[in-house]
C-alpha cells in the first residue's frame, strides 16, 4: 500500500524550485546499490582463483565453496578420477557442464567466464 507524501520543496532566491526534502527512508531506497547475489554473476574470489592459480572454472567455483572434488563426484553419481578429469577439461559439453553447475549449486552460465 502506498501512502501520500508531501514533499516539501525549497525556492531559490529568484523563487524557482531549487531543492525538494523527501523522507530519509525514500531517498535510501533510490540510492541504495543493488545486492549482488550468485543468481546474477561470479564473486570475485572465483575469478581471482581461476586467473591467479589458472584453475578452470569449476576448480574455482569448487574450491570457492569448501567442496572437495569427492564430494562433488558423490554428488554427480561418478567417481572422483572422473571429477577430476570434468574439471581438468579443456572444454566440457553443455550435458557435463549443466550436471558440474548443478552439483556446485550453481548456474551453468556460471562457469562461463
Amino acid at each position: 500500500m502506498k501512502t501520500h507524501t508531501n514533499y516539501q520543496i525549497i525556492n531559490d532566491l529568484q523563487g524557482m524550485p531549487a531543492y525538494v526534502l523527501v523522507p530519509y527512508h525514500e531517498f535510501q531506497l533510490k540510492f541504495e546499490q543493488p545486492h549482488l547475489s550468485l543468481d546474477d554473476g561470479v564473486p570475485a574470489e572465483v575469478v581471482d582463483l581461476s586467473f591467479d592459480h589458472n584453475y578452470s572454472a569449476a576448480r574455482a567455483w569448487r574450491e570457492y565453496l569448501g567442496l572437495t572434488q569427492s564430494e562433488v563426484a558423490a554428488r554427480m553419481g561418478i567417481s572422483q578420477s572422473a571429477y577430476s578429469q570434468h574439471e581438468n577439461a579443456e572444454q566440457l559439453t553443455q550435458t557435463v557442464r549443466t550436471k558440474v553447475a548443478t552439483a556446485l549449486g550453481i548456474k551453468a552460465e556460471q562457469l562461463d567466464f
